[in-house]
Parts: C-alpha cells; sequence; structure tokens
C-alpha cells in the first residue's frame, strides 16, 4: 500500500535515484567464458591425442604429458574470453538466454571432446 503526500513547497524532498534494472552483463561473460573454457579442453585434449606434434608442443610437464598443457592453455583461453567478453558487457544487459544455451553447449562440446570413445572415433581408431 502506497501513500502519497503533496510535497509542502519550500521544503526539499530527499531524492533516491533507483535503477531500472542492474546490468548482467559480467555475469553472462563470466558464464560463457567457462564454456568457451570447457570447450578449449576438449579441442586441445582431441588435438593433443591425435597429432603428435601437437602433443609435444602441448607438453609442458613431461610426467603428465600433454594434460599440463592442455589444461594452462584452456585456462588462459578461458581468462582471456572472460576479460573480452567483461569489458564488452560490463554495463550492459545482455540475452542470458542466448548465452547461457551457448555456455551449455560449449560444455557439451567440452565433455564430448574429452570421452575416450568419442574421441577414438573421431580420430578412426
Amino acid at each position: 500500500m502506497t501513500i502519497s503526500q503533496k510535497p509542502v513547497v519550500g521544503q526539499s524532498q530527499p531524492v533516491e535515484t533507483i535503477p531500472e534494472s542492474i546490468p548482467n552483463g559480467p555475469g553472462a561473460a563470466a558464464i560463457l567464458a567457462a564454456g568457451i573454457g570447457c570447450a578449449a579442453i576438449g579441442i586441445l585434449a582431441l588435438a593433443g591425442d591425435a597429432s603428435k606434434a601437437i602433443n609435444s608442443l602441448l607438453t609442458f610437464y613431461k610426467p603428465s604429458g600433454a594434460l599440463s598443457g592442455v589444461t594452462t592453455v584452456a585456462i588462459i583461453v578461458w581468462l582471456v574470453a572472460w576479460f573480452i567478453f567483461a569489458r564488452r558487457w560490463g554495463y550492459k544487459t545482455v540475452a542470458m538466454g542466448r548465452v547461457n544455451v551457448a555456455a551449455f553447449a560449449l560444455l557439451l562440446v567440452g565433455i564430448l571432446l574429452t570421452f575416450p570413445p568419442i574421441m577414438d572415433f573421431l580420430q578412426g581408431k
């Protein structure tokens, strides 16, 4: 229930500004970047497993093999994507439905490409 009062002439009323909506761009940037990072892990894992040259390129620490490079590069991709989207969408409101669908699709790509039967199928093994 709201009570409306007429302001008294000469009396100043406190003015409070309330934003119409809070921008969701930073949150959307984090969600989409996470999906991109997941897809990067899958793509790099597949590439490292399929190619000896890429495998040796991704071997940063010999005891763990290419997995050390796969995860390191994927983290860098994730952070760069997050930085770029956060800068672009910092004060904007974006369509979260589209962002969530894209992030989920990228997550699914990452999961499928790290699943050994699918990796073997794609490599023709």
